[in-house]
């Protein structure tokens, strides 16, 4: 009740700020001071005296980066933030309240924790390595002086996204503060880039109500449906012993489907509050269109429609995906997969239920890569094939997707457990088979060629640089371009 509160308050308060405190009519201090005490209130409000831990991660981690320097301040910022966020995971769940979400100020944290170790790998990018060095993405979110304590604690505990995120880039937050969100650049017919006058600037309310209307069908539909079919019911012993195996897979995906609206809520009405506030601008489509998905976290119609796992989980949680790739798979030289997949099961806690969720969701992908590479190009023509294609895949995807993730539902072991057996661990079974069977292709040749794509494309970006100038949402935006590329690389580590 805290959180909704709260979260309908910061919507109010978004309003306000863009409204009163707009870039035109204040400087920039006064909007990260208000942005800060408004996230440091809305904190406290919530989460009581517990709200002091972001005030300690964030300062630490700001003193580290000071006394360390650039050289190595990535790593020191790494092991602390990703260290007191586990401290604190293992306090709430295994002293305080296992089981129970009642203050979970960890959660928080973790939005907390990405931002730190972003910007922290952000300024080792802009201020010690070499340009060459760097990848295009690198470069486009380097940033290249040292922040104020102020910047610093307006991006981390800012009141638009201190409760439920989702990520931004640094860069991205510093140009909405100043008012750059608009100052745009688009391609010309000639193929040359040609600078724009600047826009006028568009109304988020549009979207916002769009937003809002999704979350607001999103709690309806959580609130009646998942108490009426709760994940629970899928290891009742009279369940179990009764139901027929149709009945047992049609209601595993019923009641996996009814869980993930809160997350629908939660990341959408987060979004929403950052566009209120006139952040989340990513420029115009085609059409002349303004695109308010700067920082979106998901795409509903795309999870629902999954015919892969790859395609989930391309669409769910984006910028947790994206952060992922930054701080670990780009930076890390020895086994990236096994590095990152870690990195993302510490991160989202200490419950057991989690880890066997990312292991199974490891298996699941590596069989779905294999049988996709090896089958669907049969599928491809005719159009009523490709659909029956579809259809199957369909299937089996939002199958295999509810039964990797009941663990990270239920949480605890033996739960868990109960659930596979009484599936006989077939899915297991089915994906080990798929593995030993069929042959996987390898994907050094392609990570290869991604880095010489990306090294030809950085000379592009040197020359059209002068006239992106400070305009970071448009470098944001070729990340988020990227993504769908680098994705199937490490897609089994997004959930």
């Amino acid at each position: 009740v805290n959180f909704v509160v709260c979260q309908l308050f910061a919507l109010l308060a978004a309003i306000w700020f863009r409204t009163y405190l707009h870039s035109s009519k204040t400087s920039s201090f006064i909007r990260h001071v208000v942005a800060t005490l408004l996230g440091l209130y809305l904190a406290l409000f919530c989460f009581g005296w517990y709200a002091l831990h972001f005030l300690v991660q964030s300062g630490i981690s700001y003193c580290i980066m000071i006394i360390i320097g650039v050289e190595n301040m990535h790593n020191y910022c790494f092991v602390f933030a990703l260290g007191y966020l586990t401290v604190c995971q293992v306090t709430r769940v295994y002293i305080f309240d296992y089981g129970q979400y009642s203050a979970d100020f960890s959660g928080p944290m973790m939005i907390i924790t990405q931002k730190i170790t972003s910007l922290a790998c952000e300024i080792h990018d802009g201020m010690f390595r070499k340009d060459e060095e760097l990848t295009s993405s690198q470069r486009d979110l380097a940033v290249r002086r040292m922040p104020s304590l102020l910047e610093y604690l307006s991006y981390n505990c800012n009141f638009m996204g201190i409760l439920a995120g989702p990520l931004c880039s640094y860069k991205d937050y510093i140009t909405f503060i100043e008012g750059r969100s608009y100052h745009m650049t688009q391609s010309g017919e000639n193929g040359k880039e040609e600078t724009q006058y600047e826009r006028t600037e568009p109304s988020p309310n549009t979207a916002v109500i769009q937003k809002l209307l999704i979350c607001g069908l999103s709690l309806l539909f959580h609130l009646t449906i998942c108490t009426t079919l709760p994940v629970e019911y899928n290891i009742d012993e009279h369940f179990q012993a009764t139901a027929s195996w149709p009945t047992k897979i049609i209601y595993l995906y019923i009641s996996l489907l009814a869980a993930r609206p809160k997350y629908y809520f939660a990341w959408t009405l987060a979004d929403a509050i950052n566009n209120a506030a006139g952040f989340g601008f990513r420029g115009y489509d085609k059409n002349g269109a303004a695109r308010w998905d700067l920082i979106s976290n998901l795409r509903i119609q795309q999870i629902e429609m999954s015919t892969s796992f790859k395609m989930f989980l391309d669409n769910w949680n984006i910028q947790t995906a994206l952060w992922l790739k930054r701080v670990c798979y780009e930076r890390t030289s020895f086994s990236p997969t096994i590095q990152t997949f870690i990195l993302s099961a510490i991160w989202h806690g200490v419950y057991p239920g989690y880890y066997l969720t990312f292991l199974t969701g490891v298996l699941m992908t590596l069989a779905a890569r294999a049988m996709r590479n090896n089958f669907r190009h049969y599928f491809i023509e005719p159009s009523q094939l490709k659909f029956f294609y579809d259809v199957i895949t369909w299937t089996v995807t939002q199958v295999a997707i509810s039964y990797t993730v009941v663990p990270f539902v239920l949480l605890s072991i033996k739960p868990s457990f109960m659930f596979y057996s009484s599936w006989y661990y077939c899915l297991h079974i089915l994906g080990i088979l798929v593995l030993l069977l069929l042959p996987v292709k390898k994907t050094q040749r392609r990570k290869n060629t991604h880095e010489n794509i990306q090294l030809s494309q950085s000379k592009k970006f040197d020359e059209g640089e002068n006239s992106l100038g400070q305009n970071s949402f448009s470098t944001t935006n070729n990340v988020c371009n990227q993504n769908q590329e680098i994705a199937s690389r490490h897609s089994s580590l997004k959930q």
